[in-house]
């Protein structure tokens, strides 16, 4: 098995700087934390769409008075 260590992580570091710089580093950084935060967002409303719709199904089981 292949294992890195922290020397191997710093040669990786500075060879990924050199090939695409700071700048579009920075840019893809910021673009994959917005593609994560809109993949919980859409997980959290998920979970709540289907909580809604159980509560909403639980009101309907119920006999009307």
């Amino acid at each position: 098995m292949l294992r890195f260590g922290p020397t191997e992580l710093i040669i990786i570091l500075v060879i990924v700087i050199l090939l695409f710089g700071v700048g579009r580093i920075g840019k893809i950084a910021g673009e994959l934390g917005s593609g994560i935060k809109a993949f919980r967002k859409g997980m959290e409303g998920e979970d709540a769409e289907k909580s809604k719709s159980e509560t909403t199904e639980s009101k309907t089981d119920e006999p009307e008075k």
